[in-house]
């Protein structure tokens, strides 16, 4: 076979190839699609009949070990009681038909139904939407409780509003988009005598899982960029922008407690930045300073406090209990109180 007939032969294996993988995305996405929609009906059928027993509770645990037995031999595996209970689960959480998306599967539904706050699972929903977050990053954004640690981060104010409103929450600042803690469990840094460098690589090496912790419209651009001032050059360790906010995030990874030094650096970066490379149609640009304790003392007595700008965030190298997360937003959300009483104390 001639090399220009090889060449035209793997231009067509290659053309076939697409055509029969984008046929077979049409039919899982078909198959996904009546899936979701068959199991919301089967969910509402359970529930309609469970409504007309005597007694709900017994009657239904009776009713689904009968009807888990006869589907089961009418058609085959699927119909376990467990498989059942999460149908009707998921009727129960999505009563409205219309709220059921056709954009995502039975396994983004079943870590959805899981959610007791309404508004949170409302949000999550959308969020998987918009997103285009995989089930397995909606699990991990649900167990790092990504809601709540938004939610955190925004004044006291903000929070009421969005608690009596029940709707998704509003994101407009650079407060809005950014977290306290970080939860970076998936570095695999559980030896705590990495160096920053060791830090900075493992990010790199797992930049999406970052980005996706990071958080919405955020896109890498850089590893430590330099940027010339006189005769003296600065480092700045990782750069990012977001597209929604529209500027430039600059982050300074920190192993050990945070310093007033380590602001003032920051403070710095962020001038020469805004000055030498942000555009004229950007917004001011952002600075992070990403550590592994915080210090209430540096947040407080330095510009940390009244700089829009910069902000300093605690990272987590290991996934805390749901517990030991909802404690330390608790006080993240306590220290912002405070802060807020004292500037309208002035």
């Amino acid at each position: 076979m001639s090399e220009l007939n090889f060449t035209g032969l793997n231009h067509l294996v290659d053309a076939i190839a697409r055509q029969i993988e984008q046929a077979r995305s049409q039919v899982r996405q078909t198959v996904n699609i009546a899936m979701v929609q068959s199991y919301w009906e089967i969910g509402r059928l359970i529930v309609e009949e469970e409504q007309q027993g005597e007694s709900r509770a017994a009657y239904g645990k009776q009713q689904l070990q009968q009807l888990s037995q006869q589907l089961t031999e009418r058609l085959g595996k699927g119909f376990d009681v467990g498989n059942l209970r999460n149908m009707r689960q998921f009727y129960l959480a999505f009563p409205i038909h219309d709220a059921v998306r056709s954009e995502l599967s039975w396994t983004h539904y079943r870590a959805l139904m899981r959610i007791d706050n309404p508004a949170a699972r409302d949000w999550y929903l959308q969020e998987a939407i918009s997103q285009s977050w995989s089930a397995r990053a909606l699990e991990r954004q649900i167990n790092v409780l990504y809601y709540e640690r938004l939610l955190a981060s925004k004044d006291r104010a903000l929070v009421e509003q969005e608690a009596k409103a029940n709707t998704q929450p509003l994101a407009e600042t650079a407060q809005d988009y950014l977290r306290d803690p970080y939860i970076l469990d998936f570095l695999n840094l559980q030896d705590k005598t990495y160096q920053e460098c060791e830090l900075e690589q493992a990010i790199i090496s797992n930049l999406q899982q970052f980005l996706l912790e990071l958080g919405k419209g955020f896109a890498f651009v850089e590893r430590q960029q330099r940027i010339r001032f006189d005769d003296e050059d600065f480092y700045i360790d990782l750069v990012f922008y977001n597209f929604k906010l529209k500027c430039f995030l600059l982050v300074d990874l920190k192993l050990d407690k945070l310093k007033h030094q380590d602001i003032g650096q920051m403070d710095t970066y962020i001038r020469l930045y805004d000055e030498r490379r942000k555009g004229h149609d950007d917004n001011p640009t952002i600075g992070l300073v990403l550590c592994s304790e915080k210090s209430e003392a540096v947040v407080k007595y330095s510009v940390l406090a009244e700089q829009k700008q910069l902000f300093a965030a605690k990272y987590l190298p290991y996934l805390p209990t749901e517990e030991e997360l909802k404690r330390e937003l608790e006080r993240e959300r306590a220290v912002l109180s405070g802060k807020l009483k004292m500037e309208n104390g002035k």
